[in-house]
Parts: structure tokens; sequence; C-alpha cells
């Protein structure tokens, strides 16, 4: 098929690879594995999470914010070259430095001329054992953002954006078709035989949930491998990359212990049929959602907010 003439399907690839200390090597290893997914007819390209560098929020260190760079850095020059030779659209993660003392975990859209079509920075930012990332990033503030790519509309959304339906609910308000997650996530490897299962189907199931619920394709690019501090157990990066369709069926599913490019097709005309059949956005009672920006509603006292 000639998608040069076809704007109601494209081939997207996610990237599933392992990180290293060196960011020349990462950013080099990158730009091979997306190589190869122009060989394998990916016209839009998902990365993992910060992957031209360790996941170095492991502890909190100022040393590590020499990770960052700005908007119009070495990532944006050398994807934005890679874009524009290939006419393929990149979804590029870095950590941002906005100003002095002033960091993000950000994405930019580059697309298929190479020009940045903006950039999202992650609204959610957690912090938990090995995750110290409030100590990093500042809270996004550019709401959630959709990108008309020269393929179809995108929304990147970062990590533990994943989690919330809100999240993904107004990306696919503003016409997302996609979502598109870069990812850092895996086990802590002293928890993994009891809970790994589990934390895993969790993580998988809700995000089959946002594409179910809002008749969208979604993607997750993951890192894979064991990262450690010294002395630390470090995080297991568990893969399993991912595309799922809008009722949530898998059509690419990665390892936990590869390196891979996964392909799907992004077909609109599909997603039309599904969203017909299943008309969620018909019957959303958008009148009675205006809780939802509240922080919690204590129930046993009516009228009480919390």
């Amino acid at each position: 098929m000639n998608r040069d003439h076809d704007r109601s399907k494209y081939t997207l690839g996610v990237i599933q690879m392992a990180m290293e200390e060196k960011t020349e090597n990462n950013i080099l290893h990158a730009l091979d594995l997306c190589e190869e997914a122009v060989r394998e007819g990916a016209q839009v390209i998902l990365l993992p999470e910060l992957f031209s560098s360790p996941y170095f929020c492991q502890k909190e260190d100022v040393a590590r914010f020499h990770y960052a760079e700005e908007i119009n850095g070495e990532l944006k020059t050398r994807f934005s070259a890679f874009a524009e030779k290939h006419g393929v659209a990149v979804v590029v993660s870095f950590f941002e430095k906005r100003a002095h003392g002033l960091y993000h975990n950000s994405v930019q859209v580059l697309d298929a001329d190479g020009e940045s079509l903006g950039i999202y920075r992650k609204m959610h930012i957690p912090d938990d054992p090995a995750y110290y990332e409030k100590f990093y990033f500042t809270p996004g503030d550019l709401g959630f953002k959709v990108f008309h790519t020269r393929f179809g509309c995108i929304s990147p959304l970062i990590c533990w954006d994943q989690w919330y339906p809100e999240a993904a609910r107004i990306a696919a308000l503003q016409g997302a078709t996609a979502l598109l997650y870069p990812t850092a996530i895996g086990w802590h490897p002293f928890e993994k035989d009891e809970y790994g299962a589990r934390q895993l189907d969790a993580w998988i199931t809700v995000q089959r949930g946002h594409a179910i619920a809002n008749g969208v394709y979604v993607a997750a690019s993951n890192r894979l491998g064991h990262e450690a501090e010294e002395g630390q157990d470090g995080i297991l990066f568990w893969g399993a990359s991912f595309i799922c369709d809008p009722q949530g069926v898998m059509l690419a599913l990665g390892s936990h212990d590869k390196e891979e490019v996964l392909l799907a097709d992004i077909d609109l005309e599909d997603l039309e049929s599904i969203r017909c059949n299943w008309p969620f956005y018909r019957d959303r009672r958008t009148d009675a959602f205006a809780d939802l920006q509240k922080r919690f509603i204590d129930s046993s006292t009516p009228g009480t907010v919390y």
C-alpha cells in the first residue's frame, strides 16, 4: 500500500531498548533502532522515556542535572535531521533544562520535515523508592496536548501519566487517535517474585482500558535491563512495550529481555467503525462531571469537599 496517498492509515514504530552510562552511545543506538524501524515501514516512531541516559532518578544527586539539555539541544538537532532525511515523525523524550534551576521531563514531537511541532511536559510526577522524580522534574504547565503530524493526530503522555484516565480522556477529546507513552517502569528485584505478575498486569490493563474507553490506539515504549546504583538493588525494567487497538486488542507486544522494534498500523477507518458501534462519546454525561475537578469528596458528609 502506498501510504503517501492513504491518510486513513499509517504505521507506528515503538522502540524498546536498554541504556548504558554514556549518553553518546545511547543516542547512536537509538538512531540505529529508528533506522531499523524505518526499514520496516514505520512512519511515526516512539522512543522510551529519557532514553539518552541511564535512569538517573534512582537517587537524588544534583550532579545529575548535567543530563539535561535545552529544547533546541543535541537531541532535537540529531533527530530532526533523522526525521527530515527519512520523512518520518519522531517522538523524542528528553530531560529539559528550561532555565537555571528549572527542569522538566518532556517530549518533543518532530514532524516528517524535521520541524518541531512542539513539546509536552510530564504532568504527573512520581516519588517512590528509586523513582525520585520530584527532585528533578517540575510538573508540566502546558496541559495535555495533541500534535497533528503528517500522518495522524497523536498525544504524547509520559510514564506516570499512564495511570490517569483523565489525561487519556482530555487528549482524546482534543482529537488524538493514538496515545503514545514513553516509559521507564520496572520491578524492584526483591519484589518481583511476589508482586511482579500483578504489577505488570495492572500496567497493561489500565492502558488497554484507556484505549477502550476513549476509542484510541495506545502505545507504550519502555526501556529494559537491570539498572542499579552502587549498593542498591536497582530497577529491573520489564520491557513489555506494546501497541493496542481501540478495543484493547494487542497488535504488538515486546518481550521482557530483548531490544525490539514493534510495528502496527494505526487505522483511522477501523477506529471510526469502533467508535460508531461503541458510542461512548455520544453518551457521556458532560453535565455531571464537575466533581472530577475536586481532590476528594467525602460521601459520608454530603457537600463536604476535602
